[in-house]
């Protein structure tokens, strides 16, 4: 059986699951109220933070769901995104529109990777 390590770890969620030399990141959102650009950046940059504490990086990045509150922010958000990807490394990816937790988030982004 392995073993699971959970990061971060709260009542409701953890913010990183590995399990057998995968990692799960839980949904990821930027600071409430700021631009799709802005949350995007943050978003980003937590992801790469949590990756780099689990034992991995960007490059390793197997999947990525991405919600947006409006499709019409799809452009706005994949400038920021593209610059990101590792040349190279683009993970599977789909994106939709969703209702997100407060209506001040735009931006959410989950990710799977390899340790």
């Amino acid at each position: 059986m392995s073993d699971i390590t959970r990061i971060d770890t709260g009542t409701r969620m953890s913010q990183a699951v590995i399990h057998s030399g995968t990692v799960y990141l839980a949904g990821q959102v930027g600071e409430p109220g700021t631009s799709v650009t802005e949350q995007t950046k943050s978003i980003l940059g937590k992801i790469e933070a949590q990756l780099a504490e689990a034992g991995s990086d960007k490059t390793k990045i197997l999947q990525a769901i991405i919600w947006l509150a409006d499709m019409a922010d799809f452009a706005e958000m994949n400038a920021v995104w593209d610059a990101w990807v590792a040349p190279g490394h683009a993970p599977a990816r789909a994106c939709g529109e969703a209702k997100l937790a407060t209506p001040e988030y735009t931006v959410e982004i989950i990710v799977v990777a390899a340790q």
